[in-house]
């Protein structure tokens, strides 16, 4: 790997312009991520926020799903946010009928968990695996985490106990979206992953 990590951000539908951009910042060179040929060439994938059933069709019918899961098993650094979390996850409660998953990461996730569109909030969130201050989280028809495997480290959780960050070896996932809220420290840590595989 040269000095400017090479990352992959999926760019079938979604938020994914704001990571391109978070990521270049912090020094990456970001290249969006739309065939299954490109995979190959990256040191880590974000999977950003959008309609996690669009986004799982889509990267079905580009053929990217099964190349990019074998890819990330295989050790490849993966960074979801919202419906990348979804994506990234093993197993979906309220998924839509026939909607699979990358199933990277030992985690059962709820779609949708806290409403629509109208329901969006945004709240600080003590992380001290992140550093001393909170983060600001932004959350956007988001999921939640409602069971993990024992490899499973959580990041952070909301003031009830509701799961919303962990990371499993390679793959780090949030349900909010730090890219929205100019917040850099899950693209550090991602980074660092990139740069430690």
């Amino acid at each position: 790997m040269s000095a400017r990590p090479r990352i992959g951000v999926l760019a079938l539908q979604g938020d994914f312009r704001e990571h391109i951009a978070s990521l270049t910042e912090l020094g990456a060179e970001v290249v969006p991520l739309r065939r299954p040929e490109e995979i190959d060439t990256l040191d880590g994938v974000v999977i950003p926020g959008g309609e996690s059933s669009v986004m799982d069709k889509l990267s079905r019918t580009f053929g990217v799903a099964e190349p990019l899961g074998a890819a990330i098993r295989d050790g490849l650094p993966a960074y979801g946010t919202c419906a990348g979390m979804i994506m990234l996850s093993s197993r979906i409660a309220a998924g839509i009928p026939g909607q699979q998953t990358l199933g990277v990461l030992d985690t059962t996730v709820r779609r949708n968990a806290f409403g629509n569109q109208n329901d969006s909030f945004e709240t600080d969130i003590p992380m001290p695996a992140l550093g001393e201050a909170p983060v600001h989280a932004v959350f956007i028809r988001a999921p939640v985490v409602e069971e993990h495997g024992t490899d499973v480290e959580v990041l952070g959780a909301l003031a009830d106990g509701q799961v919303v960050a962990v990371q499993q070896g390679n793959v780090l996932a949030s349900a909010f979206h730090p890219e929205v809220a100019g917040e850099d420290r899950f693209h550090r840590r991602f980074l660092d992953l990139v740069r430690s595989a």
